[in-house]
């Protein structure tokens, strides 16, 4: 068994204590993560510059911190790569796959297209403006091509996590198990914000706005999930999305901006947040809860059962939770 990823036995003393030395997580690891979170924060921070400020130069710092995750991707994916394809480490080679004569771990070969993708969409997204005007929709030629990029670095980066966490033992694993889950969360936050248009408080009441959201959300939270084997690893990654989503509600008004775009029908004098998050984290809690209590029934049976509480469970909260930011003063105030 590969020795970087797993627990060394051997206690170490320490003013009396006795400890057990755990393997250090590797670099690239950490580097992934980062760049998660770097995406998610410079998204939302992108899309409130947009609905505040208006359309602005690429050099902005929201579009900075979106593009820094592609710049690290390209830094750590390479060194994956080549230091596999170059090097004399026997076991990463037999553990690598091959592409274009170059050996490489998989998750490092998507994290590369990825950034690549990210780094393409820039020039491609000021040319489209500078052809076509301003856009309103987060869903276009340029915004796909990025969004594919972000779902590179970030899926590859959870191959990676998973390359190591399969083969490691006793606290590193739980350790990676945690840092699978936020890989996770980041994934369920950009999902949620690739969806954003069909995810206003005006279309909660309408079929649509439960298909967007049921469309491809369930599957990954029950992927990764069944990776970790994490006991409450849906409500885990829908809990991080939930309060990812609420902190830059709360930090982003403090914040002072103004548009500089015409025409300007209201004055703003802060940063406009995206609105508040959907309740997911409550069928993914169902869905954990039931989880032990599925584990005899066939997948399809799972299958079946899972993506129909989900819908309905999300149904029966959010349609009343509706009601409620739409109509309701008790809605308005700093949560």
């Amino acid at each position: 068994m590969n020795s970087a990823v797993v627990t060394t036995q051997a206690p170490a003393r320490v003013s009396g204590l006795t400890l057990s030395r755990v393997e250090a997580i590797p670099w690239y690891l950490w580097a992934c993560l980062l760049g998660a979170m770097s995406i998610i924060t410079g998204v939302f921070w992108d899309i409130s510059w947009h609905e505040t400020i208006g359309r602005d130069t690429f050099w902005t710092p929201a579009h900075l911190l979106i593009q820094f995750a592609a710049v690290l991707a390209a830094i750590y994916s390479s060194y994956l790569i080549f230091s596999t394809t170059f090097g004399n480490n026997t076991a990463a080679k037999e553990a690598s796959v091959k592409v274009l004569g170059f050996r490489g771990p998989l998750g490092a070969f998507i994290c590369a297209w990825g950034g690549g993708a990210m780094l393409l969409s820039a020039p491609f997204d000021d040319w489209w403006h500078n052809a076509y005007g301003l856009d309103v929709k987060i869903i276009s030629p340029p915004h796909v091509l990025l969004a594919i990029g972000i779902a590179g670095i970030m899926w590859g980066g959870v191959i990676l996590v998973l390359s190591h966490m399969n083969r490691a033992e006793g606290t590193l694993r739980k350790h990676l198990e945690w840092m699978l889950l936020l890989s996770g969360g980041a994934i369920v936050v950009q999902d949620m914000v690739f969806k954003l248009e069909y995810n206003f408080r005006s279309r909660m009441h309408l079929a649509s706005f439960y298909l967007a959201i049921a469309l491809g959300l369930p599957l990954l939270l029950e992927g990764i999930a069944r990776a970790t084997e994490h006991r409450w690893a849906r409500t885990i990654m829908t809990g991080f999305y939930s309060a990812f989503a609420i902190f830059m509600l709360w930090v982003l008004p403090l914040f002072p901006a103004e548009p500089r775009l015409a025409p300007v029908y209201r004055q703003i004098t802060h940063m406009v947040p995206l609105a508040f998050p959907i309740l997911i984290i409550v069928p993914a809690f169902v869905l954990d809860w039931l989880s032990p209590r599925l584990q005899n029934w066939t997948k399809w049976q799972q299958a079946l059962l899972s993506g129909i509480l989900f819908v309905g469970v999300l149904i029966a909260v959010q349609w009343p939770f509706a009601n409620f930011l739409m109509f309701s003063p008790a809605s308005h105030n700093w949560v």
